[in-house]
């Protein structure tokens, strides 16, 4: 099984898996995060055409509001 680098740490993915795809079985909201992929930003307007490959490293952070 394929394998990415997650927030530093290992993540097996099925072979086809997107971006959108990952974000989604992570349970958050695409409006709510930012994905860096091999250090270049990944738009959200692309998260379904991006298909991750063995050995991507990822960034996956969340926006928090505040007041």
């Amino acid at each position: 099984m394929p394998t990415l680098v997650l927030n530093g740490e290992p993540h097996p993915f099925a072979p086809g898996t997107t971006v959108a795809a990952l974000v989604a079985s992570l349970g958050l909201d695409p409006r709510q995060v930012a994905v860096e992929r091999n250090r270049e930003i990944v738009p959200r307007a692309t998260y379904a055409q991006i298909e991750l490959v063995d050995g991507d490293r990822l960034e996956v952070v969340t926006f928090v509001g505040g007041g």
